[in-house]
């Protein structure tokens, strides 16, 4: 591979996977059941009390003789847990026949009320796992009597909106038979709308970034006392945020970790993360879903070396002249994310861009439009596409290399998600080549790295000619 950059790039004088076995879980204490002793609830002013409008909606008829699902060797069936029929129905709405592994893993254990922590990167199913979990535990304890609006009973927490966002409609989604109500709250949108939509009816599941979370429960709008279950999703990336401080002022005010279920999930187990799981979790069992899994086994990676001046002719050509429908494209910093947006734009190509300097309410527009095929292309940062959850998508191609290894592989997840295929390219040029040793180093394997051919160099062609 150094040869190969050597004969591409002169040297300067200046300083310039599906089918596998799922791995056994791991268990870190004996399991006992939780206490259950009365909460202690704090006099405080409360909404007042209005009638529930959460009945299920009236559906044309359906049965779990509907669901078949034949068992196979190797593989869990959503079948194999007790889940209610309105939970089965979406489920075989959604296409899920089996479990991934993380899946079955965290159900196995989920579903008898343990408390468990998961490793696992994106795109192995954990939002579909710790969803599904939650909303079979809402179902099977009826809500308290005395309730009040304001008092959601599950609460999920994650790092940035746009995987709130995910994390809400994938929730809306699996819970559309239950009569479940599904909340999002997030930085960016309207904060009266929002609480209008928290007066119109109660809260069963909230999902919410910790900032906008605090607002609504500084104000009193929002009490966390009822919570049986909280799900804190990409805790490592909460960390990296800077979230932590105000998590800490979150689970303080929900009821004690022996009272409620708590899942966290994190792409790695640092020792930060360790003593974020000893401090906010009971008595958890740990799943573990190795990073190979979901890089290596489902997604076909290529890197060209291509010097820096290439890189965006490289890109243009490569979306030309294959018509991929559906391409994310990753650079590291939000200036480098704007520039390849608007060239691609006025070069013919349909292209939007999500990073920290998008408003909320255009973020949401362009990931539908990208969702739905009216855009072929997104551009994106890191941190902007780490909640980004979109079906089909067939390639990824990093403009720039990621300077952490582990951003490689939330990168290229975007693809091959669940076990389906995909493709990820990669350009490797004098500035950022360096990163590719790390890269593989946390895959296990080398990466077999080429020139493109001189046809994908072209210049584009100019606007009008």
């Amino acid at each position: 591979m150094l040869k190969a950059f050597k004969r591409i790039f002169p040297k300067k004088t200046d300083g310039s996977s599906a089918n596998q076995a799922a791995p056994e879980p791991v268990e870190t204490q004996s399991t006992e059941a939780k206490t259950s002793q009365p909460r202690n609830n704090k006099s405080r002013p409360r909404k007042p009390r209005r009638e529930q409008q959460n009945a299920r909606p009236e559906t044309t008829p359906w049965s779990i003789k509907d669901f078949v699902v034949e068992p196979l060797p190797g593989k869990t069936r959503f079948h194999d847990f007790q889940l209610t029929p309105e939970l089965m129905r979406a489920i075989q709405e959604l296409g899920f026949p089996y479990c991934t592994p993380i899946q079955a893993q965290v159900l196995g254990y989920t579903l008898k009320g343990r408390d468990a922590i998961g490793r696992a990167q994106t795109g192995t199913g954990k939002t579909a796992a710790f969803l599904i979990s939650t909303i079979s535990q809402l179902l099977e304890n009826p809500p308290p009597e005395e309730r009040f609006m304001g008092e959601p009973r599950a609460l999920i927490i994650a790092p940035t909106r746009e995987l709130v966002v995910q994390i809400a409609k994938d929730a809306e989604d699996l819970s559309k038979y239950t009569g479940l109500n599904v909340m999002s709250f997030v930085g960016g949108m309207d904060f009266d709308k929002q609480l209008r939509q928290l007066e119109a009816k109660h809260c069963d599941i909230l999902v919410a970034t910790p900032g906008r979370l605090l607002d609504f429960n500084q104000r009193g709008e929002v009490h966390l006392d009822l919570v049986e279950v909280l799900i804190l999703d990409e805790a490592d990336r909460m960390l990296d945020m800077g979230f932590i401080p105000q998590v800490r002022q979150i689970i303080r005010q929900t009821p004690r970790k022996e009272m409620r279920q708590t899942l966290l999930f994190s792409a790695t187990f640092s020792d930060d993360v360790m003593d974020l799981t000893k401090q906010w979790t009971f008595e958890p069992a740990v799943v573990e879903i190795e990073p190979e899994q979901v890089a290596s086994d489902t997604i076909e990676q290529h890197v060209y070396a291509v010097s820096e001046d290439n890189k965006y002719n490289l890109l243009y050509n490569l979306l030309q002249e294959k018509g991929w429908p559906r391409v994310m494209v990753f650079a590291n910093r939000r200036d480098q994310v704007r520039r390849i947006q608007e060239r691609l734009q006025a070069d013919g190509i349909k292209a939007e861009q999500m990073s920290g300097e998008v408003p909320q309410q255009k973020r949401i527009r362009v990931l539908e439009q990208f969702r739905s095929g009216r855009i072929q292309v997104l551009v994106a940062t890191d941190v902007a596409g780490r909640g980004i959850h979109v079906d089909d998508i067939s390639h990824v191609i990093n403009y720039t290399l990621p300077e952490d290894p582990e951003d490689y592989i939330h990168r290229i997840g975007r693809t091959g998600r669940a076990g389906s295929s995909g493709i990820s390219i990669s350009f490797a040029g004098e500035d950022d080549a360096y990163a590719l040793p790390a890269i593989e180093t946390l895959l296990g394997r080398k990466i077999e790295c080429e020139p493109p051919p001189e046809v994908l160099l072209k210049r584009p062609p100019r606007p009008g000619r």
